[in-house]
């Protein structure tokens, strides 16, 4: 596996989710204001890069953190991260239950009534803001901020 290469921005997080939102839909505003809301005081700013799987990547990170790395050095990382894919919106849940990642603990609740959210390891994947439960979602980001990441 070949590291990541995103890397904080300077780039006004405003200016990327207004033309989301004209590219696309208003998903991202919508997560990204209950997070907002959810996580008040945590740093929220624009990465930008090549993923780990190679994808350029831009993803609205809230939450400085500390990410432990199985082999290697810790790296600096974002507690919560959202970002539009091609066919997806993915969140990525960087904190943890004891070696349970809230993702997973979450899944279950997150969806909506109707729609469907898929779990992986730390991130979560639906169609649009309309898939998730925006109050579980909240739940889920205060509880990320109450925890530590995955280690």
């Amino acid at each position: 596996m070949t590291e990541s290469s995103v890397r904080p921005t300077g780039e006004s997080v405003e200016d990327f989710l207004a033309a989301d939102a004209v590219a696309a839909d208003d998903s991202l505003v919508t997560v990204d204001a209950v997070l907002v809301a959810s996580l008040p005081g945590a740093s929220r700013r624009l990465w930008r890069g090549v993923f780990w799987g190679g994808t350029e990547q831009a993803i609205v990170g809230y939450g400085d953190i500390t990410q432990p790395r199985p082999r290697g050095a810790d790296v600096a990382w974002f507690l919560v991260g959202l970002a539009r894919q091609q066919r997806h919106v993915s969140l990525y849940v960087n904190a943890a239950e004891g070696r349970e990642y809230l993702s997973r603990i979450y899944a279950p609740r997150l969806a909506a009534p109707g729609h469907k959210v898929k779990a992986g390891a730390a991130a979560l994947t639906f169609g649009s803001a309309d898939d998730l439960d925006l109050e579980v979602l909240g739940e889920m980001a205060r509880h990320a901020a109450s925890v530590q990441p995955y280690s």
